[in-house]
């Protein structure tokens, strides 16, 4: 049996950090999973940037509110989950996922959850596990699943490199150099047709 693993944010939908920068005008905020592969120091750093300008998650949900996904992305995810059984692994929060999710048609997403004061503050993150999509997929492999992967940023590879099948979907230049060997496609059409040539 097989299981199609996807990361959300840069495939399926914007970076929700980077449209925040630019709503907010704070511009370090811009750093992300693309940038920075030790996720709790980028979560860390993006924190301690909210407190600074007094922040919480009232101001980056009303951000969220207004992102769409990327053009493709639900009807892509449609014609997957036609074919097979789909899953969205993020290192997002369940608080800024839940209308991202309405958008794009209700996949079952596994993400992390937010420490919230009840100001509205965001004191800290709290992983669902430690790394969260390897572990996660390879918790699929133990129950008789076989993965196929694709992600664009540094937390996606190793789900990608432990996967029956894996690719680089809308990744950086520097991550493509450094992997030549894992597929990177740029379009909805050509990740959707290498996946089924992968079932």
């Amino acid at each position: 049996m097989n299981i199609v693993c996807l990361d959300m944010e840069g495939g399926l939908v914007p970076e929700i950090w980077i449209a925040f920068a630019e709503a907010s005008g704070i511009p370090e905020l811009k750093r992300t999973t693309r940038d920075e592969p030790d996720y709790d120091k980028l979560m860390r750093y993006r924190l301690d940037i909210l407190r600074e300008h007094g922040l919480g998650l009232k101001d980056v949900q009303a951000t969220i509110a207004t992102i769409d996904p990327l053009p493709g992305a639900k009807e892509f995810l449609d014609a997957l989950r036609g074919e097979v059984q789909v899953l969205i692994l993020s290192d997002t929060f369940e608080e800024f996922a839940k209308p991202l999710i309405e958008k794009l048609g209700r996949p079952t997403i596994f993400c992390n959850s937010l420490d919230v004061a009840p100001d509205g503050t965001i004191l800290g993150h709290r992983m669902r596990c430690q790394q969260s999509k390897l572990t996660t997929v390879k918790a699929l492999q133990s129950i008789g699943y076989e993965t196929i992967a694709a992600g664009d940023s540094f937390n996606d590879l190793a789900m990608i490199q432990a996967s029956k099948a894996g690719f680089l979907f809308r990744s950086t230049s520097q991550i493509k150099a450094d992997f030549p060997q894992i597929p990177a496609y740029e379009e909805f059409d050509e990740l959707l047709r290498a996946i089924e040539q992968a079932l």
